[in-house]
């Protein structure tokens, strides 16, 4: 019998708001290239952190994220936006799967044991029509259990900050239980956080890990809602080639 071959190692990471080359408002590492940044101050920031996280250039894969529930299936590098999509999902170790937000949840997935992983762009409105099971259901279709799967969902607008009116509420919380909340003023608020956490739990997801940082209240997190325009952290995704070291 030959060797057992090791599975990849799932690596995860959040960016914050510092150590990029962005002038103000974008100030300064701003990683999205559609708030009107600089474009060549966004390439630097992207080849930074291609190169922090030890993956190789151009394989950090973005989206053109429209607040839909489009998920898309990646098997190597791309050299533009994956366009019109919200969710990226590969079985190629290597490939950086990477969504930016200000507010929005991302969320960052695996089943380590089939070697399946995604990054999903959850906003009220995709989180409202539903990406997160369309990702669950990708997965599966490239071998994944829910049983399996660990979920980061990353900083966000939290429901004692983000407010709405009462109508958004009720309506996105007919469509996502558990999301319509109370603000710390006492005003009708959203927790998507805490409906999409709901609603993995009712696919079979159970090993689901939270970055509690509001983006809205956390001056070293971009926020639209506190302050536009502003630039994008970024959430990002991969597994390292097995029996490699991980940065």
């Amino acid at each position: 019998m030959g060797a057992t071959v090791p599975a990849p190692r799932v690596r995860r990471v959040v960016t914050t708001r510092a150590g990029g080359v962005s002038r103000p408002p974008y100030d300064s590492f701003n990683l999205g290239d559609h708030v009107g940044d600089d474009p060549a101050a966004v390439a630097a920031n992207r080849e930074r952190l291609a190169r922090e996280i030890g993956v190789a250039p151009g394989h950090v894969v973005w989206m053109e994220q429209v607040h839909g529930r489009t998920v898309t299936v990646v098997d190597g590098p791309v050299a533009e936006p994956v366009p019109v999509t919200d969710a990226l999902v590969t079985t190629t170790p290597g490939l950086a799967l990477a969504v930016l937000t200000a507010d929005c949840v991302p969320l960052l997935l695996s089943d380590d044991e089939a070697g399946v992983i995604a990054a999903v762009h959850a906003g009220r409105v995709g989180a409202r029509i539903g990406i997160v099971p369309k990702v669950l259901e990708a997965m599966v279709g490239l071998g994944a259990e829910p049983s399996r799967i660990g979920v980061l969902l990353g900083p966000a607008a939290s429901g004692a900050r983000y407010e709405v009116p009462p109508e958004m509420a009720r309506d996105v919380e007919q469509h996502l239980p558990g999301s319509a909340c109370r603000t710390a003023k006492g005003t009708t608020g959203l927790d998507l956080r805490a409906g999409i956490d709901r609603q993995l739990r009712a696919a079979g997801v159970t090993s689901i890990a939270l970055d509690s940082r509001c983006t809205i209240g956390d001056p070293a997190l971009f926020s639209h809602r506190r302050g536009a325009p502003t630039g994008r952290i970024a959430s990002v995704i991969w597994m390292d080639p097995a029996g490699e070291t991980a940065p």
